[in-house]
């Protein structure tokens, strides 16, 4: 990989169109002279390594896609503090193919998550990585589609998703492939 045009992002713009994903802290306590408030009161503070972030809300953040990673299912409007180094960040309004989709077939859930977690799944751009995975969660969330396949649902499922995910074909495409 290249790295001489990735975007190097610090304090003055990693808030602007970044995915990130945050690792929970539990024991960090922000000094009274934190270096940003926003106006919904999440905190920031800054280091050379990266920033620590402590807010109620976490996903869609302004302009932003910002994960926090932590040991328990959290919900929003609990505190969270974070932290993610400077080269955590990721530009999402861009066509750099920087993200992976990560699929969990036993929760019927998928994620999108930045290239740095997975070596072998294919790359996308965020918004392509977006378009895949809301029809990727179509496919995982209903089962009515599975029944015109003589496989069970949960075989067909992964065949199809992992075909789509490793394929520039259509799903429409795809589909018939498995039928044939």
């Amino acid at each position: 990989m290249n790295n001489f045009f990735l975007k190097n992002y610090n304090h003055t713009n990693f808030f602007k169109h970044t995915f990130c994903e945050f690792q929970e802290v539990e024991n960090f306590d922000f000094p009274k002279d934190s270096h940003f408030k926003s106006n919904a009161n999440s905190l920031y503070f800054y280091t050379k390594e990266g920033v620590y972030r402590k807010s109620n809300h976490w996903g869609r953040v302004a302009n932003c896609h910002w994960k926090i990673i932590g040991k328990k299912h959290t919900k929003n409007q609990q505190r969270i503090t974070g932290f993610a180094t400077w080269d955590a960040f990721f530009p999402i309004n861009s066509s750099e193919k920087n993200f992976v989709i990560v699929v969990d077939f036993y929760q019927n859930s998928a994620t999108i998550q930045s290239k740095k977690t997975s070596n072998n799944a294919p790359i996308f751009s965020f918004v392509e990585a977006q378009q895949r995975l809301k029809k990727i969660r179509e496919l995982l969330q209903n089962d009515a589609w599975t029944s015109y396949f003589s496989q069970d649902s949960k075989e067909i499922k992964q065949l199809v998703v992992d075909a789509f995910l490793n394929s520039s074909k259509s799903l429409q495409q795809i589909k018939l492939d498995f039928k044939k």
